[in-house]
């Protein structure tokens, strides 16, 4: 079972209006067209797998901005693609990443009395843990994304600390009650943020 990252997405805001929603090049597009046009309200850029709030260079021209922030295809720059160097002996690469783990000594016993030793020992583990944990871990998720983004954007709209309550406590409909009041795009996104299935 392979895991597949979700696209790259941003979405951005000119006071309480939704300017664009997407790819970077797009969004930064939108943001450098917004600025040009001037206005008094300021701009602001999320993450959507986080809800942060985050900057963007958007200086120079259309060209500039979209060579800044376009994904580089696999069909791109070949020229400058170095070839792979001949596999030699031993394993092939499984894309595994070496890192310090800190046990007790008994774990570190446990651990080595196992089938396939620490490492694999170790992987079962973690697996068992995201399958057994994945969709509180995701929904954990889900909420601190939409607080991010509530607090940079709602944190003076009425009803914000009780939107937050409802919102960990998972109460979509006492969430949804607590702000239909906030300007459309914020209340939209903030419940996309966080109940997006």
């Amino acid at each position: 079972m392979t895991d597949t990252l979700p696209p790259i997405s941003y979405t951005s805001f000119q006071g309480h209006r939704r300017l664009a929603s997407g790819a970077p090049h797009v969004v930064a597009l939108a943001v450098k067209l917004a600025a040009e046009r001037g206005g008094s309200r300021p701009v602001l850029i999320f993450d959507d797998s986080t809800g942060r709030s985050i900057d963007f260079d958007t200086r120079g021209t259309d060209d500039d901005v979209v060579a800044r922030y376009r994904p580089v295809s696999a069909c791109q720059g070949t020229a400058e693609v170095e070839p792979e160097a001949p596999r030699g002996r031993g394993r092939p690469k499984l894309g595994v990443v070496a890192r310090e783990v800190t046990l007790l000594p008994r774990h570190w016993t446990w651990l080595e009395s196992q089938s396939g030793g620490a490492s694999v020992t170790l992987r079962k583990l973690v697996e068992e843990a995201r399958r057994a944990h994945g969709e509180g871990d995701r929904a954990r998720a889900a909420q601190e994304r939409a607080y991010h983004f509530m607090s940079a954007m709602a944190g003076n709209m009425p009803g914000f600390e009780e939107a937050t309550r409802a919102l960990f406590a998972n109460d979509r409909t006492k969430f949804g009650e607590l702000i239909a009041q906030w300007p459309v795009d914020v209340r939209d996104y903030a419940t996309h943020l966080a109940f997006a299935d």
